[in-house]
């Protein structure tokens, strides 16, 4: 059986290992933990390689361990970060750290026999801490020239911000919440992001000084694309794992338009398949008779099927089908009322769109800014109404276009959507 340490260092997630003896370790069942800093109450596309590497660890019969971080989360992380982040309330954590399990259920196991994940709250051992016991039990063991050292914390001393003395203090906590594992939950290896090094190494350090034992840290790339910029923001915002937060259409589209220099890097980070098959597709990419966009469909479908299951893949692509533009999808009014939920909707009066102009239509929407901008759309192909071209500016919206008696749906490219429900006046 393969080793999980070349399976993830060939898919790309290693960046870098305390030691080159997690190998020979990982034959064995081990416990591996991943933190989540509870800022938002829901995970996005970002912290989906964290989740995806201990998926990968508990396919070879390893444990995930994720630690929400109900107490880290009220001080902030600063690494990674130019400014210091808003303190957060218990009841505003409370809620994130629920909305956070959702994440992490989507995609690792619940139901397994011998590697059940762990979620565990790091609230629940810091709540029996006083400061003075703690800075006797843990804070003597750090060094100040050592942790000033940390490329993290010398970022942000540099910086015109500065690092409060709160901040500061976060790596001696993710130190001890690897101790706590360690001694509660045997747990040996912990994973982060690379820019976790540093916390990373504090707690392996920890370990070593307060129980003469030998754990160890990996890191994994953040998920940048081949421009160097992060995944997971849109035009819209950002990419969130919970339906809740963003539908599994947005999801889905999202992923559908990643450009092609990025897509065999996602597939090998964000999805299960074969290493084989990608490598193929991406072979098949650089032919001359490949259509564009067949291997960002198969992405978005092996991603979006991981976080939103078969049924919220089925119903990104049938909202995907209903909104391309010349498509021979019926308009019904099941298709339309998903619609309503996937992409912006608006209701106007009837009587002020019926017999108007299509482009007094889409200025009424607010779709875009000015009769000029939608005219000269129009001339160049880039209108759509019911999914049909819009050939003249002078075209009026008839009545009888109107979809189920009332709906219209806008569509400005391939991309922007919008759908009109026309209100009657009694």
């Amino acid at each position: 059986m393969k080793n999980i340490i070349d399976v993830l260092e060939k898919r790309g997630f290693i960046e870098a290992m305390t030691s080159d003896d997690i190998a020979a370790l990982a034959t064995q069942p081990l416990k591996v933990y991943l933190g989540f800093d509870p800022t938002a109450d829901s995970l996005h596309i970002g912290n989906l390689v964290g989740i995806m590497a201990l998926a990968w660890f508990q396919k070879f019969g390893h444990t995930p361990v994720a630690v929400v971080g109900g107490a880290t989360g009220m001080i902030g992380d600063p690494s990674g970060k130019s400014v210091e982040r808003n303190l957060l309330d218990q009841e505003t954590i409370e809620k994130n750290l629920r909305g956070i399990t959702c994440s992490l259920e989507a995609v690792l196991d619940f139901s397994h026999a011998t590697a059940k994940p762990l979620i565990l709250n790091n609230h629940e051992w810091y709540k029996q801490f006083d400061l003075i016991e703690f800075l006797r039990k843990v804070g003597k063991h750090f060094r100040l020239g050592t942790m000033l050292a940390k490329e993290a914390v010398r970022n942000r001393l540099e910086s015109d911000e500065g690092l409060s003395f709160t901040e500061f203090s976060y790596q001696l906590l993710q130190a001890y919440d690897f101790l706590y594992l360690y001694d509660h939950h045997q747990v040996i290896v912990q994973l982060g992001g690379s820019d976790q090094w540093g916390n990373i190494t504090a707690g392996t350090e920890l370990i070593r000084k307060m129980r003469g034992k030998t754990v160890f840290g990996l890191t994994f790339p953040l998920l940048t694309r081949s421009d160097g910029k992060k995944f997971g923001k849109s035009e819209e915002g950002t990419i969130w794992l919970n339906p809740d937060k963003l539908s599994p259409y947005e999801f889905y589209q999202y992923l559908f338009r990643i450009p092609d220099a990025d897509v065999g890097k996602l597939m090998r980070m964000l999805t299960f398949m074969e290493l084989e098959e990608i490598e193929a597709i991406e072979r098949s990419m650089k032919e001359t008779s490949y259509i564009p966009n067949t291997a960002q469909k198969i992405l978005s479908e092996e991603v979006t099927r991981i976080i939103h299951g078969k049924k919220g893949l089925l119903q990104a692509i049938k909202v995907t089908n209903a909104a391309a533009p010349g498509t021979k999808t019926v308009l019904d009014i099941a298709t339309l009322e998903a619609l309503q939920k996937e992409i912006p909707s608006m209701t106007l009066p009837f009587t002020e769109i019926v017999g108007q102009s299509v482009v007094h239509l889409f200025v009424k929407a607010g779709f875009l800014p000015s009769k000029s901008e939608i005219k000269r759309l129009i001339r160049g192909g880039g209108i759509y109404l019911n999914n049909e071209k819009i050939a003249h500016e002078d075209v009026k919206v008839d009545e009888s276009e109107l979809l189920d008696g009332r709906f219209l749906l806008l569509g400005v490219g391939k991309k922007k959507k919008m759908l009109v429900a026309l209100e009657r006046q009694l």
